[in-house]
């Protein structure tokens, strides 16, 4: 006989071979499948199958509890239970299952550390080793093949993608992984970059007292050891910065002149290289050189230190870049460690907690007052302040009830709520969000463009002024001439590396895109952060975008002469309590709208007898002892109720601003009627009026019919078109375009979607539909159009700021190129060593970067 079984207390791949191994030994079983939550089948013969038998068993060996269930419960039929239990069979042991591999998924940054091999608790890993607090098992440390795959990308060429790092073949970066943001791992190339740093600065410092020690009178250095001994010294102590702690500029530099992809690293390793170069030979094989190129105790000048400086001061470049590259994405990080690591399931009633992993879409969970929302649902029980401000940055808690939304990380009040799951892993606003500034901090604006030719030509350039400043020193200069030629030659490639130029437009944008995810806008891409500047011309929908998007009670008309058939001091309030209790069966919209309007004002609701929907026109019921019909004019015409002529002018004025109206009759006489509409924002008046102050033109095309959209029209001062179909808004976006205009659509929904995807800029209200965000580059997380004003504030700001960037990177160069090649030395006298030049090289770098951090706190309100 073959039974299915739900089997509760299993937490972890341990229990589940514990509880396999416990039943395998019970006599009569001849067949046997548990899996993982609460699955076992089991084939048995005779009494093996009695629970009391089984329940002892399991008692025995841990707190779980067994009872008998049918297959379809526990989501699987009886054909793939067989199925399974032959399997088993075949493999010639019953609780083959159990010794099957468990498969663990890890990032490259897990490498060397340590997980617990029964998966208790996902794919958590642990820094030291020792035993997993939950089965005790000696925790086992993780390998490469471990790690699952992960794809290399290059920051300059988003083309190069391979499934290892390496260098990227063109230009000769490090490739970096795609999954760039992670909750709980440290930087690794930081701290790789940090330590290297340190080793530099640890051997460049020696190296550079004994150099400067030239400049102190009767050196004293060289009165302990000869300059020819403190030469080979300083060799020594070069090799750990030149071969170790800066040896990737050198591959960087060979990769870019291989392909011909020149750029700042070229000049870098040429530069560092010829000083090195130059300095050893000078140290192994002085008679090589003239005279003009040795020292008074016949020693070559040496420039070990200009080399290491040099290096190092770059190392420090790259190294404030890195941590300047954390900081623009600790915002999104934080974000990500608001997500809680596991979550109360509710299973048959029953309150479970498990990982995050094993929660799945229609799942219900369990939020606790004050604890997190562990994934994006409704809200099915329960009601509850929650705090939004790391999704909306609103920083008032938001009222929740039965019905409404709430998202992956944001924090409960005092209230206990059930949620059903609708979204869940990747799924969730925030790994959305997390994914879409990832792909904006990779990608580039149309303007990285021009920096990306300036720096094609301006190395091969730097290159021919470096060898017309050696010729030039070499034949005009004063003794040592080569000396001078060689050195100035090495400060023009060091002073004109261009890597200010080459962080000018990445470095602005990774923060505007994180400054505007701090503010509810996430911004897909670079481009669209710099055109979001250009707009002239706005294009919106109407429902759901300039509106609320869901029905509610605007007004409750009473009739004079039934006024006082009401002993309320508030007729309108007796009529509202009336025509919600008798909604309450009702799921229709305009029926919810009535019921929450109700609960708004805390009026009591009462039950209702005798419910009956009629479709399209309204409802009919019985409450206390009268007979209510609420419906349109149709169904009070049918049900031959008098409608007064008077009553239907006084309803018209309303429909004519495209309100809905539902008509009260009690005992067969109409006492009132409720005027439902879809309300304005409270934010759509001043952000239509404040985008119009920065010239751009709005236009409101809308599905709905002429009369509504003229009253939002009017309301909002803007022109419109109404009963557009989905092809109707494409068309007219594709006509603006072809008249030279920069158009930018905003709407919410599905119709919404191709004219999102056609507009140069498409702004999805983050309440709305995932085909419109899908399709549109820019989200407004709350919904609100005064975030369009934010984001076009941003993109100018963002704008202006790579714009002072690059005034940075060329005026540096502009100024130190000349200055290296020696210009003012037969004026003033005055030479830049190629230490000065490299430590000017890096102040434009750090002030590129200080500049562009400075867009985190930018007003854009």
């Amino acid at each position: 006989m073959i039974q299915a079984y739900r089997v509760d207390g299993m937490t972890c791949q341990g229990c589940r071979k514990k509880v396999e191994t416990t039943l395998s030994k019970i006599d009569g079983v001849s067949a046997l499948y548990v899996e993982l939550p609460n699955l076992a089948v089991i084939e048995f013969e005779g009494s093996a199958g009695e629970l009391e038998s089984l329940q002892k068993a399991l008692a025995e060996a841990g707190r779980y509890t067994i009872v008998e269930t049918s297959f379809e419960k526990l989501v699987i039929s009886k054909e793939e239970a067989k199925a399974k239990l032959e399997q088993s069979d075949n493999d010639s042991c019953c609780h083959h299952s159990a010794e099957q591999e468990i498969k663990h998924t890890f990032d490259e940054s897990d490498i060397g550390k340590y997980y617990c091999p029964m998966f208790c608790e996902g794919d958590k890993v642990y820094r030291e080793f020792g035993a997993c607090p939950v089965c005790g098992m000696n925790l086992e440390v993780i390998e490469g093949d471990n790690v699952h795959d992960i794809i290399y990308t290059c920051p300059n060429h988003d083309e190069i993608q391979q499934d290892s790092p390496g260098n990227c073949p063109k230009c000769g970066l490090e490739l970096i992984p795609q999954e760039t943001l992670r909750d709980d791992a440290p930087d690794e190339n930081y701290l790789q970059l940090l330590k290297k740093f340190k080793v530099a600065v640890i051997f460049t410092l020696p190296i550079f007292i004994i150099a400067m020690s030239e400049m102190i009178p009767n050196n004293p250095l060289y009165q302990w050891l000869p300059q020819k001994t403190w030469n080979w010294i300083q060799l020594g102590l070069s090799i750990p910065v030149v071969f170790y702690a800066c040896w990737m500029f050198f591959e960087r530099a060979w990769t870019s002149i291989k392909t011909f992809n020149l750029n700042m690293f070229t000049l870098i390793g040429i530069g560092a290289g010829v000083a090195w170069l130059f300095s050893l030979v000078g140290l192994i094989a002085p008679g090589v050189f003239p005279d003009q190129f040795k020292t008074e105790v016949d020693t070559v000048h040496v420039y070990f230190e200009a080399a290491s400086v040099i290096l190092t001061l770059v190392l420090l470049g790259q190294l404030l870049e890195s941590r300047a590259h954390g900081k623009t994405n600790q915002a999104i990080k934080e974000l990500l460690k608001l997500t809680p690591a596991t979550a109360i399931k509710i299973v048959d009633g029953e309150e479970k907690q498990v990982t995050l992993d094993q929660v799945s879409v229609d799942d219900f969970v369990r939020v606790k007052p004050g604890g997190k929302v562990p994934v994006d649902g409704t809200i099915t029980e329960g009601h509850s302040d929650v705090d939004e401000s790391m999704i909306s940055g609103e920083p008032i808690p938001v009222n929740k009830d039965v019905g409404d939304v709430v998202s992956a990380g944001t924090i409960n009040g005092s209230g206990s709520l059930v949620i059903k799951a609708t979204k869940v892993g990747k799924d969730t606003l925030l790994s959305k969000v997390i994914e879409m500034v990832n792909d904006a901090s990779r990608s580039k604006a149309p303007i990285q463009k021009l920096a990306d030719r300036v720096a094609k030509y301006f190395v091969p350039a730097v290159v021919i002024v470096a060898i017309l400043t050696f010729i030039i020193w070499a034949t005009w200069g004063p003794a040592p001439a080569y000396a001078y030629a060689i050195v100035n030659a090495i400060a023009v490639l060091i002073i004109a590396c261009p890597c200010a130029l080459g962080l000018a437009t990445p470095m602005s944008v990774m923060v505007g895109v994180g400054r505007g995810a701090q503010s509810g806008i996430l911004i897909k891409n670079a481009e669209v952060l710099e055109k979001t500047n250009q707009i002239d011309t706005l294009i919106v929908d109407k429902t759901g975008t300039l509106t609320q998007g869901k029905p509610s009670v605007e007004e409750v008309i009473v009739l004079d002469e039934a006024k006082d058939t009401f002993s309320s001091e508030n007729p309108e309030d007796s009529i509202a309590a009336l025509i919600a209790s008798l909604n309450q069966p009702s799921e229709h919209s305009l029926a919810t709208a009535t019921v929450d309007f109700a609960k708004k004002k805390e009026l009591k609701l009462k039950d209702v007898s005798h419910f009956k929907a009629h479709s399209g026109q309204g409802v009919s019921g019985r409450v206390d002892d009268s007979d209510l019909l609420l419906g349109n004019a149709a169904l009070i015409k049918r049900n031959r109720v008098h409608l007064d002529k008077t009553v239907l002018s006084h309803a018209e004025q309303y429909q004519s601003k495209g309100k809905t109206i539902s008509y009260l009759a009690i005992n067969d006489s109409v006492t009132a009627f409720i005027v439902i509409g879809d309300k304005l924002k409270e934010s759509s008046f001043k952000a239509i009026q404040r985008l119009k102050a920065s010239h751009i033109d709005v236009l409101m095309m809308t599905g709905d019919n002429q009369a509504t959209a003229q009253h939002v029209a009017n309301e909002l001062d803007i022109k419109f078109e109404a009963e557009c179909m989905p092809e109707d808004k494409l068309n007219r976006i594709k006509e603006l375009q072809g008249q030279g205009k920069i158009v930018a659509m905003a709407g919410d929904g599905i119709n919404d979607a191709p004219a999102l995807a056609q507009a140069d800029v498409g702004i999805a209200m983050g309440t709305g539909t995932d085909v419109a965000i899908e399709s549109a580059e820019i989200t407004l997380i709350k919904g609100d159009l005064l975030d369009i004003e934010k984001a076009y504030k941003l993109s100018h700001k963002t704008m202006q700021n790579i714009k002072q960037n690059m005034f940075f990177a060329f005026i540096y160069n502009g100024l130190g190129i000349p200055l290296a090649a020696g210009v003012l030395y037969p004026v003033f006298g005055l030479l830049m060593s190629p230490m000065v030049a490299a430590l000017a090289m890096s102040f434009s770098s750090v002030s590129v970067i200080t500049n562009s951090l400075r867009l985190r706190k930018a007003n854009i309100e």
